[in-house]
């Protein structure tokens, strides 16, 4: 009886962690709402094409297959790590082929069209890459230690990491860097290690700032897309104006200049014109007179429409949210039963943290402006099945913990 009790005690849901994505998901159908019921394009469309009915729809699904995730435990489950791996391999070699991938906005290639959905690879990628390198780093750590492991581990990161790039999709591809970092890193592989992967990497992105920003366009050795360009150039502050410019250059210079970073003023106005408790509801005027344009307002720069419409108090509950997800995050990992369960937990949080930090920075200026959506809040139906994939394996790990 006493067992049985005990049992039913332990193995409860973690409601801390439901209830905060319960709460992220009503703000996100409120201000994706909020951000596309004012657009006069979509005004006359289907209800069921309207963006925050499908949000809504997205976020019935992935509700499901939250739900689907726990059913199994994630040690079944990680059998089936590498293949799901190697698939989300193919679907990110698949995007890059013309006539399957399809390209939006600035003519990345990033999304399969299915029928009247988009399906991005690479946020799928980002889910099966956790797993599949949890499931390779959950061995003895001696094993781990070995500098063959650690080359392994790396290259199950730089493969994903390469194919998105090549996308282009800058922000998706570095997100998996430090998130292969710290799963390692919790996986007892060498410090030492670790810190000349890092030191590398910081090298290589100051050769990157410096060669972008000082050197002449002949001596360029890194190419990136002009809009990637124009962003980090925004980003430092870095002028467009050519060396020995006529006054004609200079001001298309100029022109590009406020064009290029229009989304990130117009952001930072938004986000600091809410005030304490904000302007309402639809009642943020750089949403809704399309100052913040209207086609990032309900994906990359949903935060802003947030913080303008309910202001600190709205800004500060959404940060207190995410704060619940990833500190539970932190507990599951760290009661999880097995080196595995560690790991996972440790992935996604990581990944979580990753996505709320760089969007939330660049709604601010902290951040480069990048592709990274807000984990159930952006409007986009890949990143909410995923995000919810994600937590639902979270709940999965603290199902399955060990009983004391």
């Amino acid at each position: 009886m006493s067992r049985t009790a005990t049992l039913s005690h332990e193995r409860r849901i973690e409601w801390p962690l439901l209830l905060a994505l319960l709460g992220l998901m009503v703000l996100g159908g409120l201000f994706v709402a909020s951000a596309t019921l004012g657009n006069e394009n979509t005004a006359h469309l289907p209800l069921l094409r309207r963006g925050y009915i499908r949000q809504i729809i997205w976020y019935l699904l992935g509700f499901g297959l939250a739900v689907l995730v726990c059913v199994r435990d994630y040690r079944w489950l990680s059998r089936w790590s590498m293949i799901v791996y190697w698939v989300a391999i193919l679907f990110l070699i698949a995007v890059l082929v013309p006539g399957i991938g399809s390209t939006q906005g600035w003519g990345a290639r990033r999304w399969i069209a299915l029928g009247p959905f988009q399906f991005q690879p690479s946020e799928f990628a980002k889910i099966a890459f956790i797993f599949a390198l949890a499931s390779y780093l959950s061995r003895p750590e001696p094993e781990v230690a070995q500098v063959g492991l650690f080359f392994k581990s790396l290259g199950l990161c730089v493969l994903p990491f390469v194919l998105i790039l090549r996308e282009p999709d800058l922000g998706s591809a570095l997100v998996l860097m430090p998130v292969g970092l710290l799963m390692m890193f919790a996986a007892g592989v060498p410090t030492r290690y670790l810190l000349r992967l890092v030191g590398g990497g910081v090298l290589v992105v100051s050769v990157l700032v410096v060669d972008l920003l000082w050197a002449p366009l002949e001596w360029r050795i890194i190419k990136l897309e002009p809009y990637q360009m124009r962003r980090l150039m925004v980003y430092f502050g870095k002028s467009f104006v050519p060396a020995n410019a006529t006054e004609a250059e200079r001001a298309k210079a100029w022109r590009e200049y406020r064009d290029a970073s229009h989304n990130v003023e117009q952001a930072l106005i938004s986000v600091g014109s809410g005030g304490l408790t904000g302007k309402g509801w639809r009642q943020g005027t750089q949403n809704a007179l399309g100052y913040l344009p209207r086609a990032v307002a309900h994906n990359d720069f949903i935060f802003s429409v947030i913080a303008e419409e309910s202001g600190f108090v709205g800004s500060v509950t959404v940060l207190a949210l995410y704060a619940v997800v990833l500190f539970s995050g932190i507990r599951i990992a760290g009661q999880a039963r097995d080196r595995l369960g560690m790991l996972l937990a440790v992935g996604v949080v990581s990944l979580f943290f990753c996505h709320v930090f760089i969007n939330i920075g660049m709604n601010i200026r902290l951040m480069p402006v990048t592709g990274i959506p807000l984990p159930l809040l952006s409007y986009g139906g890949t990143s909410v099945l995923c995000s919810l994939i994600a937590a639902g394996l979270l709940q999965n790990i603290h199902l399955n913990r060990q009983y004391h």
